[in-house]
């Protein structure tokens, strides 16, 4: 099968699309015939060495949907079975931008049936993202919650699922965004800073760090989308980030909103898995609105 790696570290002239052996999968396991994939900037990080570990093949890509093509002893999924998934981990011999991928059976949901897999495979990562990202912070109806990077992939899930939720979302991004987060169920929009401690907390996804905790309230609450990437806690504000996992019970969740309706998946352009270095070129391009996605 055809798999996207990288064996040394630098920009997408990086990315190589070799021939290497279809996985098979283990006890617990099953193995997904891959229909789209998307590409996210974490990608781009195993990309330029910063998981590290050089000197060995490192496969890409965390999100997939597709149809289960096999599985191993003690799992209820079974061939033919229409899925989503993430294949988690930043360093990993083969991942999910590939033709076949085999990931653990709890990671698995039902694809969801309003949607065809390219808008399907942006799902997994940043809605899982986002989703933990908003447990961590623990917020209550009627609380306000600015998020960073409302625009983008993980922001906008957090914007959609945050005022589903009955928080007061303030959506910080371009001027240009404005229409978009509104839509998404942003009460208030702004480009810039917001007063010091005039929300509960921050949902961070643009890294801006300091800076967004200064926005929170005395004893609010913040959450970065790096892990170990927080800053310290002043003002009695708690921070953490989240180190999003697999969890196929919640994703199925995600599934679930997203065939009512309630989350809107957003596609910007699609590339032949054999163009996945041109895909990455894209991505460092800036300026992506929805995921760039791989179909093998």
């Amino acid at each position: 099968m055809r798999a996207a790696v990288v064996t040394t570290f630098g920009g997408p002239e990086a990315v190589e699309v070799v021939e290497t052996g279809v996985p098979e999968p283990g006890a617990r396991e099953v193995r997904i015939k891959v229909a789209a994939t998307a590409l996210n900037p974490v990608d781009a990080g195993v990309r330029s060495g910063v998981f590290g570990r050089a000197g060995r093949r490192i496969g890409l890509g965390w999100d997939v949907a597709g149809t289960v093509d096999a599985t191993g002893a003690a799992t209820a999924w079974r061939a033919g079975d229409e899925v989503v998934a993430l294949d988690h981990g930043p360093v990993k011999s083969l991942g999910a931008h590939a033709e076949y991928v085999v990931v653990p059976a709890d990671a698995v949901a039902k694809a969801p049936e309003t949607v065809d897999a390219v808008h399907a495979a942006t799902l997994p990562l940043n809605a899982l993202t986002a989703a933990q990202a908003l447990d961590l912070l623990g917020l209550q109806r009627g609380q306000s919650l600015l998020v960073t990077g409302a625009a983008g992939a993980v922001g906008g899930f957090a914007v959609q699922l945050a005022a589903r939720d009955g928080l007061v979302v303030t959506a910080l991004a371009r001027e240009e965004d404005e229409e978009l987060v509104r839509s998404l169920g942003a009460a208030r929009f702004t480009t810039g800073a917001v007063g010091p401690g005039s929300v509960d907390a921050v949902l961070d996804a643009a890294v801006l760090g300091e800076a967004a905790q200064a926005w929170v309230r005395d004893g609010g609450a913040y959450a970065g989308v790096i892990p170990q990437a927080a800053p310290a806690p002043v003002r009695g504000v708690r921070t953490g980030a989240v180190e999003v996992s697999a969890d196929g019970a919640r994703l199925a969740e995600l599934v679930r909103l997203v065939d009512e309706g309630a989350l809107t998946l957003r596609v910007a352009e699609t590339y032949a898995l054999d163009d996945a270095a041109k895909a990455h070129a894209r991505l460092a391009e800036g300026g992506v609105r929805g995921r760039l996605v791989l179909v093998p």
